[in-house]
């Protein structure tokens, strides 16, 4: 499975769950999430999207700690079946 298969499938979850899926890219910071997920209620997330056999770069780890040490909320997910149970943790 590609990455984009994955990441078409997490757009298409949280539209239907009256949420946004942002493609985020900075041209100055690499290392940064795949999108920002806005979902209802005020919930934002930071996602980094992985193939099954995707690994993390090490500028991706540091953004992710870098989200941690700032209280923010980051995931990151490596499959359809991910993509639907973290949805089913906020979307109830």
């Amino acid at each position: 499975m590609k990455e984009s298969e994955i990441e078409r499938h997490l757009v298409w979850h949280v539209e239907r769950a009256g949420g946004r899926a942002y493609k985020f890219t900075s041209p100055s910071q690499r290392g940064v999430a795949d999108r920002i997920v806005c979902l209802p209620g005020g919930d934002v997330w930071f996602i980094e999207l992985k193939a099954p056999r995707g690994r993390l770069s090490p500028l991706q780890k540091m953004f992710a700690d870098e989200m941690a040490r700032l209280g923010q909320q980051y995931a990151c997910l490596w499959s359809k079946e991910q993509i639907e149970e973290w949805m089913h943790e906020r979307i109830r």
